[in-house]
């Protein structure tokens, strides 16, 4: 799909439920939260956002760099991707971010 093209996305989630899917999931998340917020607002289908190895790889990289607060950022791009309408987030950060939320 082209990655500027979010109605090519919405095309494909339909196909997608129309030969039966019961859940759609949209990869990568943090590019594509628009894309993520369209599926929810346009089919209301359960929706799984994919918070792909590359994400993980940056958050990672900028805290050991000091440029960012490690705890306090995964928890901040885990909300903004629920917030966009993830119902059901697959991240690298699942352990960590339950450690937090504990």
């Amino acid at each position: 799909m082209d990655p500027a093209n979010s109605d090519e996305a919405l095309v494909e989630v339909g196909l997608d439920l129309e030969e039966g899917a019961d859940i759609v999931m949209v990869k990568p998340a943090l590019s594509y939260l628009d894309v993520i917020r369209r599926v929810k607002d346009n089919y209301g289908v359960p929706l799984a956002a994919y918070n792909v190895s590359g994400e993980f790889a940056m958050l990672v990289a900028a805290a050991r760099n000091g440029w960012i607060e490690r705890e306090r950022t995964i928890l901040e791009v885990l909300t903004s991707i629920r917030r966009a309408g993830a119902d059901l987030i697959l991240t690298y950060h699942a352990r960590e971010a339950a450690r937090l939320l504990r």
